[in-house]
């Protein structure tokens, strides 16, 4: 029997899974192979740190959406793919065969650059280590009985999120020694949006208590400062890393074709440029109208991808798909406010974060659901 593997379980490939347990693809067997058995959920992940919604509400079944499928769930990583040989060698041993192959798989936090930031610095992503380690950190901050400076490394809406959430934890259960400090390359935050949501958000930041430091590069991560390519070195007794995406390496080893930074070059369709039996979405791909790294198109990219998928296993031609170039960016601020950035437009207020939570609840409802999705 002819054999479609899953690799990762990202944002588009839910919607693969929920696609395949309303109508199976005959004579295929479909397997995924990801490291969690869950998602979670990233458009949610600063609300669960702010306090306002328990993890389990954050995260997709992937067992229980895999099964609806009747899809076989490896819990393990893709460590070596060979496109050509169209194998898949994994962490636990295995080597997985394949007949068409689809990669959702994310990108990594972008650390190569940063002196001790594997040492003494928390990257947001992945969200699984990131989400374990967070208890700890909670344990270090109230274990201090000084000022506790955190800085958060990178402005993009990742670390604005993350900074107004931690911020907002700290009010709600009394960490008054804590100092949260955001960290950005530009003279404002929220990198590759427009003006008006920027000012915005500097801002709120101001409003907040949350310290704005502009035009400034990090170097180096100490385990009690942080050295800035201007020469001064930066107080912190933690650092987060919201830094942007990195390619993996696997990718460029794969004979797949990728961009100059590893990321895997999709046409159209979201097939590889290269081999057309491998597609690929999410962060993981450079799409042929190149877009932000964000779940927003991860997203808007699965019922493509499943369409595409089961028209090349069964024959058929695909779909091409444009992502959209404007993009809805709704950015959490922490108590229960949000700020959304639509083209040229921006705005907010606790009514933004009511709209915010709508759509990411009913998203969550969507794959969770124990009825047919």
């Amino acid at each position: 029997m002819n054999q479609l593997l899953l690799l990762g379980g990202g944002h588009a490939h839910v919607h693969v899974l929920a696609e395949l347990g309303r109508r199976p693809i005959e004579n295929w067997r479909v397997r995924l192979v990801t490291p969690y058995r869950r998602q979670i959920y990233s458009g949610m992940l600063p609300g669960w740190v702010a306090g306002h919604y328990q993890l389990e509400e954050c995260a997709i079944d992937l067992d229980a959406l895999a099964a609806r499928a009747g899809v076989t769930l490896v819990e393990t990583s893709g460590i070596n793919l060979d496109a050509d040989a169209q194998t898949l060698s994994c962490e636990n041993g295995a080597l997985v065969r394949f007949d068409r192959l689809s990669i959702d798989t994310g990108s990594v936090s972008a650390l190569e650059n940063l002196r001790g930031s594997y040492q003494h610095a928390l990257p947001i992503r992945p969200i699984e280590g990131f989400v374990a380690a967070w208890p700890n950190l909670v344990d270090r901050i109230l274990g201090k009985c000084s000022r506790f400076d955190l800085v958060v490394i990178g402005a993009g809406a990742a670390g604005v999120e993350l900074a107004f959430a931690i911020q907002q934890r700290a009010l709600r259960d009394g960490w008054s020694h804590l100092r949260v400090n955001l960290l950005g390359s530009e003279r404002l935050p929220l990198e590759g949006l427009p003006a008006t949501a920027r000012s915005r958000a500097l801002n709120l930041l101001r409003r907040h208590g949350i310290r704005w430091l502009g035009e400034s590069r990090a170097t180096q991560i100490a385990p009690d400062h942080i050295r800035l390519e201007s020469g001064v070195n930066l107080p912190a007794d933690a650092a987060l890393l919201a830094t942007g995406a990195a390619a993996p390496s696997w990718p460029r080893l794969s004979g797949l074709s990728t961009d100059r930074r590893g990321f895997i070059q999709v046409g159209a369709n979201l097939a590889s440029l290269s081999h057309p039996a491998i597609c690929a979405a999410g962060d993981i791909a450079t799409y042929a109208s190149e877009r932000p790294k964000s779940g927003v198109y991860a997203v808007r990219a699965g019922p493509v991808l499943a369409a595409n998928l089961r028209a090349l296993c069964e024959g058929h031609p695909t779909m091409d798909w444009t992502p959209q170039r404007r993009a809805l960016y709704l950015i959490s601020a922490g108590n229960r406010c949000a700020l959304a950035s639509w083209g040229g437009i921006a705005f907010g207020g606790a009514w933004v974060w009511r709209w915010k939570d709508r759509i990411d609840r009913r998203f969550m409802r969507r794959f969770n659901t124990k009825e047919e999705p």
